[in-house]
């Protein structure tokens, strides 16, 4: 277990749960469209790797749920399984690009791009999965696509700010002291 780790995960789950309260001050419809909530699990992801990315992107709308009831049960499961792939695929995807010496910035945007369309993806799925097995009448593709043309401005958001955030956290090397090897004690 990496302590340092852990607690930046809980923080990133704590400013998940917390950002989303301050948009909805605009409204109810603020969330689905500015999206706040997407912001702290992928860059949870990138900091963190796919492991805590994914649990970041579990435990932030349970959470969330549970203190304010939003999103809303109804939503809920859906929106667990959309976050923990934004989660995963964005640690995974940045991981594997780095180690493949890409450079900061093009690893940021590909695999924020990339992680970001594996989450509309595994929603539309699931959706489509849901539906099948209540019997619902459910297009989970037009879904996720209503959701892509409602969240644009969160989009937008997303693709501007989290890539200068990953890329000064890069060169400062604060992403280093997150994912460098721990040293042992030694026997």
């Amino acid at each position: 277990m990496n302590t340092k780790k852990i607690t930046f995960g809980a923080l990133i789950v704590a400013i998940s749960v917390l950002l989303p309260q301050a948009f909805h001050f605009a409204g109810q419809q603020a969330g689905q469209i500015f999206l706040p909530m997407h912001i702290p699990v992928l860059l949870g992801g990138f900091i963190l790797g796919p492991g805590y990315g994914l649990a970041i992107g579990i435990l932030s709308p349970v959470l969330s749920s549970l203190l304010t009831s939003m999103p809303p049960m109804a939503k809920l499961p859906f929106m667990i399984l959309e976050l923990a792939a934004y989660g995963f695929a964005s640690g995974l995807l940045y991981g594997f690009l780095k180690r493949k010496k890409a450079h900061t910035t093009i690893a940021a945007y590909i695999s924020l791009i990339a992680a970001m369309a594996a989450g509309r993806l595994v929603y539309a799925l699931s959706l489509f999965v849901a539906a099948e097995m209540l019997g619902i009448a459910c297009d989970g593709p037009a879904a996720a696509v209503a959701s892509v043309v409602t969240g644009i401005y969160g989009i937008a958001i997303q693709i501007i700010i989290i890539p200068p955030i990953v890329i000064m956290l890069e060169r400062t090397g604060l992403l280093d002291r997150f994912n460098a090897p721990r040293k042992t004690a030694e026997k």
